[in-house]
């Protein structure tokens, strides 16, 4: 089964018009992205999960539409930025993505996505891929710790200068880390994907790109938010960082390039305020879907891909 899954021209017109009214482009020093970048030289294919997608962002867009993609999401954005045409721009992202998906079709609750990688060619120019969570089961992981953080607010006393953490004794024991392992797995995995997508569209420029701040470094306000021990706060920011290394280590061996959007987004983590988070709490006060980013959020990645794209393209 295909499915095309490009913009109209009007959702790209409209994009580029978010992206010039939020001043997405506009960096420290006060210029444009659009000054660093060159023009656009051939089709744009975004490869991903839910967090390059956007789920309950509004509008949702695209087929099938259990892939929950937003017309607002990072692929959108940079590509109205880049003034790549609608019939070259491909967002193949989908909510709950592994690796796996890349080279397969995926079965959603709402239709089937074609295997991620049938939009890639010898055509293609330019590919972000953001992937990973799934591959080491981060949203189970949070889930669990928040039972168990749960459990332990309402049998424990919360002090703010303890760092229990009891999550992290169900992932880490007797010297074993299961989510290392996991990460470490992934990270074969993203090598042969990007082994593919070099043999299928040798032209291309490629950037991997990472995950934003989930949680923050001080653990105070996470209790009622994320509903997390105050030790497992610091655990599940650990986990997300060695990931993220495990993406940046994987782009580089490949020749492709990493896209840090975890610095910018330092202290607009799922803890924060609303008026500031990238990402939304387990009840989310902004359209998005529970613990992924919200329309700043995404608007944060794209920029953070626009300003690596400038320097690298």
């Amino acid at each position: 089964m295909k499915t095309r899954t490009t913009l109209g021209l009007a959702a790209v017109a409209s994009c580029a018009a978010l992206v010039t009214a939020v001043g997405i482009g506009r960096d420290s020093d006060g210029k444009s992205a659009s000054s660093y970048l060159k023009p656009s030289n051939g089709p744009y294919v975004a490869l991903g999960d839910s967090y390059t997608s956007g789920p309950k962002i509004p509008a949702q867009n695209g087929r099938p539409a259990g892939c929950d993609r937003s017309s607002r999401n990072y692929p959108a954005l940079v590509a109205g930025e880049l003034g790549v045409k609608s019939d070259e721009f491909r967002d193949m992202s989908c909510s709950g993505a592994t690796t796996d998906d890349l080279f397969a079709p995926q079965s959603t609750d709402n239709g089937v996505n074609p295997a991620q990688l049938s939009a890639v060619s010898d055509a293609t120019r330019l590919i972000t891929l953001g992937i990973g969570g799934n591959d080491i089961g981060f949203s189970s992981m949070i889930t669990t710790c928040v039972k168990v953080g749960v459990r332990y607010q309402i049998e424990t006393r919360i002090d703010s200068e303890t760092d229990d953490a009891p999550c992290r004794r169900k992932f880490v024991s007797a010297g074993t880390d299961e989510v290392q392992a996991k990460i470490e797995a992934a990270g074969g995995r993203l090598s042969s994907v990007l082994d593919d997508i070099e043999r299928r569209a040798p032209k291309a420029r490629v950037y991997v790109v990472g995950y934003p701040a989930i949680l923050p470094a001080d653990s105070s306000g996470c209790e009622r938010a994320m509903g997390l021990a105050p030790g497992d706060v610091s655990f599940l920011r650990e986990k997300e960082q060695q990931l993220n290394a495990m993406l940046r280590n994987s782009a580089r061996v490949a020749g492709a390039v990493y896209v840090d959007t975890y610095t910018s987004s330092i202290g607009r983590d799922a803890c924060a305020g609303q008026d500031v988070r990238w990402v939304e709490p387990l009840i989310p006060e902004s359209a998005a879907a529970p613990v992924h980013p919200n329309e700043r959020g995404e608007l944060g990645m794209a920029r953070a891909v626009l300003r690596v794209v400038g320097a690298t393209g």
